[in-house]
């Protein structure tokens, strides 16, 4: 545990996440400049927080004058997705200490991930390398956010290009997902929602109502197919076992 070559090991795979890391967390540190957030608190909201989407939404919300309450509400939703990270790695937590089982749930983003994720499955893997994939990427993520805030405040750079890093990063994370079903009527149900509060005039709350109709549809739509091919798969082993009856 901890040796040498895991260290190795880990880093070797988190080099291309620190690099993608790099690129998006100083565009961030910029936009929390922008709201006068200053190094220090924007390097312990990186190292505390750690959440690339929620970090560029509160200040972008903020800046739409956003009330706290739908900031919160937002960011919360859209990090629910770590728990789901976290649960589907219990397997091979079972045989580790609670404390390296919990540091490393604690510190799963969507790229370590999906990198943890393909090691476990081709085998050789471990915890705590793929812990050190997760401080790696975070280590990461809170020096260029840190960068970002310096540059900010040294360069004065435009709000409009900053705020654009948001949407940016929404639409790489869009067109990596895979497109099923469920998740195009997500995207669709999420763009009308967010459409329909701000023709209406509630700009605060339309990221938070867009992505409770979004993800509310979908489940509901998943469940309704689910029950389809459960239906349809009992009606076919019915009629089975009435041909061999008879």
């Amino acid at each position: 545990m901890f040796t040498r070559d895991h260290i190795k090991d880990a880093f070797h795979a988190a080099v291309p996440i620190m690099l993608g890391y790099v690129a998006i967390g100083i565009p961030c540190g910029i936009l929390c400049d922008s709201i006068g957030l200053n190094a220090l608190q924007v390097l312990l909201l990186s190292a505390l927080f750690y959440s690339g989407a929620g970090q560029f939404m509160i200040p972008n919300m903020y800046l739409a004058a956003s009330p706290l309450a739908s900031i919160i509400a937002s960011v919360s939703l859209v990090n629910t997705r770590q728990m789901l990270y976290a649960a589907s790695f219990a397997p091979e937590c079972q045989n580790v200490s609670r404390r390296l089982a919990f540091l490393f749930a604690a510190t799963v983003t969507d790229e370590s991930y999906g990198v943890s994720t393909a090691k476990f499955a081709e085998g050789g893997w471990s915890v705590d390398r793929a812990l050190m994939v997760n401080l790696f990427s975070q280590t990461s993520w809170t020096v260029s956010n840190v960068v970002g805030v310096l540059v900010g405040s040294a360069i004065g750079i435009p709000l409009d290009i900053a705020a654009f890093a948001m949407t940016s990063i929404f639409i790489c994370l869009l067109v990596t997902q895979k497109m099923t079903s469920a998740n195009i009527v997500a995207i669709v149900l999420a763009m009308i929602g967010v459409y329909a509060c701000k023709a209406a005039g509630l700009t605060g709350p339309a990221i938070l109502v867009g992505a409770l109709l979004g993800v509310a549809g979908a489940m509901a739509y998943a469940g309704a197919r689910d029950r389809r091919i459960v239906a349809a798969a009992r009606a076919a082993s019915g009629e089975q076992g009435r041909e061999e009856r008879s």
